[in-house]
């Protein structure tokens, strides 16, 4: 199980961004504006589709940039890096949803793709009728999807609901079916995005049992990760991306330790304002600016075990229906030890106004001596992500009464919330 099943030389792929609205001060120059908006509309698409041999400037983006690897058949291999650095662009080309600006991608077997939720679905079709569509997408015959189709009902565990339009499916049963359905259907190439998430615990434990299995029996997986713990569990090789570059590929632990150091050194407060591009978040609503703070209300970076911390998080393009936010608290190692939600914690997020601040309350620190980073999410009155932002600030957790806590896993804290209209 040596042989190359994908071999990747010089791949880039350059994006235009949006182009900047013109602001008129007069009257005359608002009615100007708008008798000419179809004739500059038609302007503007065609800058967005030609970019007349520029390979730099202000609106163009290269999500990668000459990327070179192989990747083996029976590897499962983990891809890393913050937000922007091109994990999303080079899933999606090695998933034939869109071309490469420059350089080649040989990829030998049929692939099958999980990336964000949305993706590989006909929305008014059943759950029955996607589950043939894409087996049918694959290259299979009928009777061989039909010979799957019980063990992906239950892999999924949505059967009473198999026979419904997946536009009425949550977020959560999406990502259960198309699971279930990429990982069944036999492909030799798995290719699984940051949509695990979306999950319950039980569920990507069960779909990280699934990804090793497939690998056992000669399949490759490739599996985006924010999640460093689950990425050294599942992976002995991780792909590091940074600005569209390989930055580090070689054993996870090595990788991980390389890419958790320096996300260890902001603390106290950190503005967030400034990579909002990079984020490429697919919502408007946007973290601004986070703190975390002491039992008196001053910023901090060192706690004591069993200390009080309040994390303050500024919020912009707040729309009336309402919003979630969750934090999610890692150690050093990148294993996620804390998850706060505000769903779980009763406050109202309707009616408020364009900027918000968050406040929520840790009272007791119950987690061991080290160093933590905090990840922010935010989803919109669906539950559906509109910002994520990895690594927002970091704080250290001191032991200096010698505190026991117990050994745990994943502690799940209500908080104490509150909003204040800014």
């Amino acid at each position: 199980m040596n042989d190359k099943i994908i071999q990747i030389n010089n791949l880039s792929k350059r994006y235009r961004i949006g182009l900047k609205e013109e602001l008129h001060d007069s009257l005359i120059g608002k009615i100007s504006s708008i008798v000419l908006a179809p004739f500059n509309n038609f302007r503007k698409v065609q800058k967005l589709s030609k970019f007349e041999g520029k390979d730099s400037g202000e609106d163009i983006i290269w999500a990668l940039k000459e990327i070179s690897l192989d990747i083996k058949q029976g590897e499962i291999v983990g891809i890393i890096g913050r937000n922007g650095a091109g994990k999303s662009t080079l899933l999606k080309i090695l998933s034939r949803i869109v071309e490469p600006t420059g350089g080649t991608a040989i990829i030998k077997g049929r692939v099958a793709s999980l990336l964000e939720i949305g993706t590989g679905f006909h929305k008014e079709l059943s759950g029955r009728e996607n589950i043939y569509l894409n087996g049918t997408i694959l290259g299979m015959k009928k009777d061989e999807i039909t010979d799957k189709f019980e063990e992906i009902v239950q892999f999924s565990e949505i059967g009473k609901f198999i026979d419904t339009p997946v536009k009425r499916y949550s977020s959560g049963m999406y990502v259960r079916l198309a699971f279930a359905v990429s990982a069944h259907l036999n492909p030799e190439i798995l290719i699984v995005d940051e949509v695990l998430s979306v999950g319950d615990a039980a569920f990507q434990k069960k779909c990280i049992g699934k990804m090793s299995e497939t690998a056992k029996s000669g399949r490759t997986v490739l599996f985006v990760s924010h999640n460093m713990h689950t990425i050294q569990d599942l992976c002995n090789r991780t792909i590091l991306l940074e600005d569209g570059k390989i930055a580090l590929d070689g054993t996870t632990s090595d990788v991980i330790r390389h890419y958790l150091q320096p996300e260890m050194i902001k603390t106290g407060e950190s503005d967030l304002s400034n990579n909002f591009r990079s984020r490429k978040s697919p919502g408007k609503l946007r973290a601004k600016a986070i703190r975390i703070l002491d039992k008196e209300d001053k910023i901090c970076s060192t706690y004591e075990i069993n200390d009080s911390l309040t994390i303050e998080l500024d919020i912009s393009n707040v729309r009336n229906n309402g919003f979630a936010v969750s934090f999610l608290i890692f150690n050093q190692q990148g294993a996620l030890v804390y998850q706060v939600r505000s769903q779980d914690g009763n406050i109202v997020t309707q009616n408020l106004g364009s900027i918000v601040t968050v406040r929520m309350t840790i009272p007791k620190l119950n987690i061991i001596q080290g160093r933590y980073s905090i990840d922010v999410w935010l989803g919109n009155h669906l539950d559906l992500l509109e910002d994520h932002v990895e690594s927002t600030i970091s704080f250290e957790v001191i032991n200096k009464g010698h505190s026991k806590v117990p050994l745990r896993s994943i502690i799940h804290e209500t908080g104490k919330w509150k909003i204040v209209n800014k």
